[in-house]
């Protein structure tokens, strides 16, 4: 699978550099998404602006990233997906599960919005 990882205060942006998102690199990104998350980040960004192709096994990884962030508190979105994997998310549903925004920075503004929002929570 090839990535890239930018790490930051608040958040790890996690960029695939796959067209494919499909059964061959779902594992890598499901054991990639658990690794960021035990290193102790809450909130993960994740870009599919160059992935054209989603499959059911990519959605299933999408998912466990989701689950293991909200676990912690934190907040996973996806940014700049294709017309193929917004259709195929929306076909399975999934749309009001995922947060899913048109662009990273987007996803960076949600991120410290829920952080904002956290905080706020705590304060009660």
């Amino acid at each position: 699978m090839k990535y890239t990882i930018d790490k930051q205060e608040k958040y790890t942006l996690l960029k695939l550099h796959e067209e494919k998102l499909d059964s061959s690199i779902a594992p890598s990104l499901k054991s990639e998404l658990i690794k960021i998350q035990a290193e102790g980040i809450n909130n993960i960004i994740l870009d599919l602006s160059e992935v054209k192709y989603t499959d059911s096994s990519g959605l299933s990884a999408l998912l466990v990233g989701n689950r293991i962030v909200q676990e912690d508190g934190g907040i996973f979105v996806l940014a700049s997906l294709s017309d193929h994997t917004t259709k195929l998310i929306k076909i399975s549903q999934l749309d009001s599960v995922l947060n899913i925004l048109p662009t990273v920075e987007e996803a960076v503004d949600a991120v410290f919005m829920h952080e904002v929002e956290k905080e706020l929570g705590d304060e009660e």
